[in-house]
């Protein structure tokens, strides 16, 4: 029995590790960095929905996956975020684990993603 505690206890301690793997930002915090210039985001859902609606400033991860270190800033502390559709989705790990890859320090989940942007009522962008 204590075996099978100590392995429930270390899977729980290693999914909360993974979980946290990138910390959150909320849509007010997101929102603030994007009108201060102070951001990179990055849209993870894919050309198409991309195009149909993204956040201001965001840049698709789709279109610029080869080349995304042309599109991050230099400054490798500086603030990046990915985001995809809903606090469920984990597509948006691709990015900020390619942004980690390019020594980026700051990389940043917004969870509520696309969905939670939209009911929040904030502005979107479309087109490319």
């Amino acid at each position: 029995m204590k075996k099978l505690f100590a392995l429930f206890a270390a899977a729980l301690f290693a999914a909360n590790i993974y979980a946290a793997e990138f910390p959150n930002i909320s849509i007010p915090e997101l929102k603030s960095a994007i009108a201060t210039g102070s951001v990179t985001v990055i849209d993870v859902n894919g050309s198409k929905s991309y195009k149909k609606g993204h956040i201001p400033t965001a840049i698709d991860f789709d279109a610029h996956q080869k080349n995304l270190e042309n599109k991050l800033p230099q400054d490798k502390d500086a603030l990046v975020v990915a985001y995809c559709g809903g606090p469920k989705c984990m597509a948006y790990r691709e990015a900020a684990r390619a942004a980690e890859k390019l020594g980026y320090k700051n990389v940043k989940h917004l969870s509520a993603g696309i969905s939670g942007w939209k009911q929040a009522g904030e502005k979107m962008e479309k087109g490319e």
